[in-house]
C-alpha cells in the first residue's frame, strides 16, 4: 500500500511540479507583448447587410427545447473566401448572415465593386424559415467546371447545392443570384443538423468526395416550433454516441453547362463499425503520412475526438482509427482520441519545424469554468505505427502556452507577418447576455450521465438574457521563442459578439494575409493586414487543369491566373519549400477544414528577409488520379501553377 501510494505522490509530483515551472516560463513582461505586437497590425470593416426577412437574435425551437432556446441557438455564423465571379481571384466572400438566416456573397472590402452583394435564393419548397436554419458554406469547384459553387449545410434538411450556371448571366455580366441553381440531390425529406463539411479526394481518383460531420442524430427537428415528439439530447457528456456521427460521399460524375448535375455515392462502411453517432462540429481532412490521401479528424462535442488513417483505393473509401499512447505523467484528455468532450474546431500546420503537419484543436477552457485544454498535437514523425493503429503525436499544448483562451470554436494557424512562423487564431464565446449562467453550466457539466439526457430535469434554464462566456476575447497567438502568447487586446482583434468563423486569405494579394471573421448575432468582420514591416512570400495559385494537356508538363507564370491558365484548385495538393538556410516550410490545400470558416484555396508561405529564390516541390494527383511531382526555383511573388495532366494514353 506504500508503495502504491508513494507512485501516485510521485505523479501527482511530476505534474504539480510541471505546471509551476511552466507557469513561470510562459511570464510575459508588457514590454514583450509591446515588442511582439509591433510586428502585427489590422484595420477593420463589417461586411455589408443585404435586405431580407425580419431580423432576429435567437431561433424558434422545438418545445422540448424552450428551456434552452439560446444555448441551441448557438451555432450557424460561418464565412468562406474563395473566387466567386471567375476573375481568378479569391476575393469574394460567402458567408451566413444568423440575423436573417441569409447565405450572402459579396466583393471583400477594399476590392473592386464588381457585382452587388446578394443573397442565395433559399424559398420553398427546399427551405421554410420557420423550421430549418443554415449553419455552414462550403465552397468547391463540385461539378469541375471552372466555377466555384456553394454547398449548404442545415439544421432542419439535408445540404443543398448551388451550382453556377451560365444560365442567369445577366447583359452586364455581373454575378448574381439568378447565376446559382439549386439541387437537392442527398436524401430527400431528411432532417439533418450538420455542424462541418468538407471536400477532398478520399480514395485518390481524381475527385472531390464529401464529408458532413452532424450533430443531433437525424430527424432532430430542433427549430420546428410545431414539431411533436421529442428530442434525444447526449446520453453522455463525456461518451455519447447518439449523434449525426459523420457521412462521406463519394464522387461517381458530375457535368458542366447550364443544366450542372453531380452525383454520388453514400458510402455506409467508410469508416469502422463502432466509431459512428458521435456529435460533430468541425471535420479535417489533411494527409499526415505522405501518400497523398488525406486522412480525417473529426471534433466531437460530447464524446472523444476521432481521427482516421485513410487506406483507401481509387473507387472505395476505406478509414481505420487512430489512437495515440499515454505516459505515465500524461493526462488521459491529453491523448490524441482519449479526450471527452468540448471538440469544436480543428486545423493543421508546421509548430515544430519537422515538415509534418501538427494538429491544433479548439475546446473550452474558460476561466473558473470547464477546463480541459485546447489541444495541440505534434508529430513524432513516426508514421509507421499507423499500420498498428497508433496516431504518432504527442501533446504540447502546455509547452507552447496555447493550453488556455476560452470557450473556443473555430481555430487557424497561419502566417500574418511573413516570419516563416505560425500564428494561432480562435474564435470564442458562446452566448452574450445578462444574466451570468456558469454556474448552473457547470452544475451540468459535473452532472451523472444517467440524468443528462433528460432537460426537463437536468438542464438550467437558458433562454433570452443569459450570459455564458458572451464576452471572451478571441485570441491571437504570437511565437515568442519556444512558445506562444496572445496579443490580442495590444493589436485590437476582438468582438462585439460571440464569434464562430474565420476565413483566412490574402483578399488584396499585396503579399500579406487577411482574414474574416463570422458573428452569432452580428455583422462578420474584415481585417485588412496593416503590417508594419513586410517580410518576403511566396504565394501560389495551384490549379489543376480542366482537360488533358502536354504529357508530365506543368504551365508556371508569375502573377494571377489568366483565362490560358484557368482551372480548378488542387485541394489536398502538397508543397513544401526548402529555404537557403535549411528551414521546410509546407502546406496543403484544404477545402474547409474547421467549425464554420472556410480558408482561400490560395497557398502563402512567409519567407522572412529572403530574396533570392527558394526550392519548391510540389506533390499532387491529377484528375485521374495519378501521383505527379514538381521541383521549381521561384522567387518571391505570386505564381499560378498550371498543374500537367498527361493526354489519354501519355505517360
Amino acid at each position: 500500500m506504500i508503495r502504491q501510494n508513494a507512485k501516485i505522490f510521485a505523479a501527482i509530483l511530476i505534474v504539480t511540479t510541471s505546471f509551476l515551472a511552466l507557469r513561470f516560463s510562459l511570464s510575459t513582461s508588457h514590454r514583450e507583448l509591446t515588442a511582439a505586437a509591433s510586428r502585427f497590425g489590422f484595420s477593420r470593416s463589417s461586411l455589408p447587410d443585404v435586405a431580407g426577412p425580419p431580423v432576429r437574435s435567437q431561433r424558434l425551437v422545438h418545445p422540448g427545447l424552450e428551456r434552452i432556446s439560446a444555448f441551441v441557438s448557438t451555432v450557424g455564423a460561418a464565412v468562406g473566401l474563395n473566387d466567386m465571379d471567375g476573375d481568378g481571384l479569391s476575393n469574394d466572400v460567402c458567408y451566413i448572415d444568423t440575423r436573417t438566416d441569409q447565405v450572402i456573397i459579396t466583393p471583400a472590402p477594399r476590392t473592386s465593386t464588381r457585382y452587388s452583394p446578394f443573397a442565395l435564393a433559399q424559398e420553398p419548397p427546399f427551405f421554410d424559415r420557420d423550421r430549418m436554419a443554415p449553419l455552414g458554406v462550403l465552397l468547391s469547384d463540385i461539378n469541375e467546371d471552372g466555377h466555384v459553387d456553394v454547398v449548404v449545410y442545415y439544421a432542419g434538411r439535408t445540404p443543398l447545392i448551388f451550382f453556377w450556371s451560365p444560365s442567369g448571366q445577366n447583359s452586364e455580366s455581373t454575378l448574381s443570384a439568378a447565376n446559382y441553381l439549386v439541387r437537392d440531390i442527398f436524401p430527400k425529406n431528411n432532417i439533418w443538423m450538420t455542424g462541418s463539411a468538407t471536400a477532398a479526394d478520399f480514395d485518390g481518383d481524381g475527385h472531390l468526395d464529401l464529408i458532413f460531420a452532424n450533430y443531433f442524430k437525424d430527424g432532430s427537428d430542433i427549430y420546428n416550433p410545431q414539431s411533436e415528439g421529442a428530442v434525444s439530447m447526449p446520453h453522455s457528456l463525456s461518451h455519447a454516441a447518439n449523434g449525426g456521427g459523420e457521412r462521406i460521399y463519394r464522387w461517381t460524375s458530375s457535368s458542366a453547362g447550364e443544366h450542372p448535375t453531380v452525383t454520388y455515392e453514400e458510402v455506409h462502411d467508410a469508416l469502422p463499425a463502432g466509431v459512428g453517432g458521435g456529435w460533430g462540429l468541425a471535420v479535417g481532412a489533411c494527409d499526415l503520412d505522405g501518400d497523398l490521401l488525406p486522412e480525417l479528424y473529426v471534433a466531437h462535442d460530447f464524446g472523444p475526438d476521432r481521427l482516421f488513417w485513410n487506406r483507401s483505393t481509387p473507387g472505395r473509401i476505406r478509414f481505420s482509427l487512430l489512437e495515440g499512447e499515454g505516459q505515465f505523467n500524461t493526462p488521459k484528455s491529453y491523448v490524441l482520441g482519449q479526450d471527452s468532450f468540448k471538440g469544436m474546431g480543428v486545423d493543421f500546420g508546421d509548430l515544430n519545424g519537422d515538415g509534418r503537419p501538427d494538429i491544433y484543436v479548439s475546446n473550452i477552457t474558460e476561466p473558473g469554468g470547464l477546463q480541459e485544454s485546447q489541444m495541440v498535437f505534434v508529430s513524432t514523425g513516426d508514421v509507421g505505427r499507423m499500420r498498428e493503429g497508433v496516431a504518432p503525436y504527442v501533446s504540447r499544448n502546455d509547452a507552447f502556452g496555447l493550453s488556455r483562451s476560452g470557450w473556443a470554436w473555430d481555430a487557424k494557424l497561419a502566417d500574418f507577418d511573413n516570419d516563416g512562423v505560425l500564428e494561432a487564431l480562435q474564435a470564442t464565446g458562446f452566448i452574450r447576455g445578462t444574466s451570468n449562467h456558469w454556474p448552473q453550466i457547470q452544475e451540468l457539466a459535473t452532472a451523472n450521465d444517467e440524468l443528462v439526457s433528460n432537460v426537463k430535469t437536468s438542464w438550467p434554464r437558458v433562454g433570452p438574457g443569459a450570459d455564458i462566456s458572451g464576452h471572451d476575447q478571441n485570441p491571437f497567438f504570437v511565437r515568442m521563442g519556444d512558445h506562444y502568447v496572445d496579443i490580442s487586446r495590444q493589436i485590437g482583434f476582438g468582438e462585439e459578439y460571440v464569434s464562430r468563423g474565420i476565413a483566412i486569405g490574402d483578399v488584396d494579394y499585396d503579399g500579406s494575409l487577411d482574414m474574416l471573421v463570422s458573428n452569432m448575432w452580428g455583422p462578420a468582420t474584415y481585417y485588412h493586414n496593416e503590417r508594419p514591416k513586410p517580410g518576403a512570400f511566396l504565394g501560389l495559385h495551384l490549379l489543376l487543369p480542366l482537360t488533358a494537356g502536354t504529357p508530365g508538363e506543368s504551365v508556371v507564370r508569375p502573377g494571377h491566373p489568366t483565362p490560358e491558365t484557368s482551372g480548378r484548385a488542387a485541394i489536398s495538393a502538397v508543397v513544401t519549400i526548402t529555404l537557403p538556410g535549411g528551414q521546410v516550410l509546407t502546406r496543403q490545400i484544404d477545402n474547409g477544414n474547421g467549425h464554420s470558416g472556410k480558408r482561400s484555396p490560395d497557398l502563402h508561405f512567409g519567407l522572412g528577409q529572403i530574396e533570392g529564390p527558394v526550392s519548391v516541390r510540389i506533390d499532387w494527383r491529377d484528375p485521374e488520379g495519378h501521383v505527379r511531382q514538381d521541383s521549381l526555383n521561384l522567387r518571391p511573388g505570386w505564381y499560378t501553377v498550371l498543374a500537367g495532366w498527361p493526354k489519354a494514353g501519355g505517360l
